[in-house]
């Protein structure tokens, strides 16, 4: 279940619009997660991975970056990432088309606070059971979520480790990764060469043993068959 909304501004993490549960005792429960959102907001910048999953105990927050704008939702663990990652880019398409141009022009909090009846609207879209049986539908860029860059809140905001060094050390585990396919490219490569020159060299060979071996032998057939037809002649 999406627990809470938050879009903002990546460039100086103004909030530009929210959406809460509306209960009263979880909107009291989701007070400090609220305040971890807008911290979380904050210490985004432009290096920072444009999907991310921040785990934060039975509960986890997930974010899409687009075009300078977050959009962040808190979510129980066991929510499926299809289903909040297909409800973070429905925002994104939806609040990029109705206020992108407006996003850098804005400096008041929640300017964009009408924004909450589209969110209510999509979030129930994405919480109702057809929506969970019908994952393979969801019109997203997420096919493989699995790849989506997962980290700990606590390590995020207490420790003061910056997203965009969670992105650096990705960026790392990917180049080793194009590393070790180039090397194992450039090994077969050399494997194929390899088996070409010793198919080059069988045939070399084996035409140097014809022309040095049996070349002679046949040539020598040959004269000696001509004897043969000329020894009647010799005779007489």
């Amino acid at each position: 279940m999406v627990l809470l909304t938050m879009i903002a501004r990546v460039a100086d993490g103004l909030p530009l619009a929210a959406s809460m549960q509306e209960d009263e005792q979880s909107g009291r429960d989701l007070q400090h997660y609220q305040s971890q959102a807008k911290q979380l907001c904050r210490k985004l910048n432009a290096q920072s991975p444009n999907r991310c999953t921040l785990e934060a105990g039975v509960m986890s927050f997930h974010y899409v970056l687009e075009h300078g704008v977050c959009y962040l939702a808190l979510c129980e663990a066991v929510f499926p990432k299809r289903l909040v990652f297909g409800y973070l880019e429905d925002l994104q398409t939806e609040f990029h088309e109705q206020h992108g141009k407006k996003v850098s022009t804005v400096s008041r909090p929640y300017s964009f606070i009408e924004f909450d009846t589209y969110i209510q609207k999509t979030k129930k879209t994405y919480i109702d059971s057809r929506a969970r049986r019908n994952l393979g539908s969801i019109n997203t860029e997420l096919q493989d979520v699995q790849r989506i860059m997962v980290a700990n809140i606590e390590e995020v905001l207490q420790r003061g480790e910056a997203l965009s060094a969670l992105d650096t050390k990705a960026s790392n585990l990917s180049s080793l990764s194009k590393k070790y396919r180039s090397d194992a490219k450039y090994l077969n490569t050399r494997s194929t060469y390899a088996k070409i020159a010793a198919g080059a060299v069988f045939f070399i060979t084996l035409i140097v043993y014809l022309s040095c071996v049996l070349l002679p032998f046949i040539t020598w057939r040959r004269t000696i068959l001509l004897q043969f037809e000329l020894a009647p002649d010799l005779t007489i």
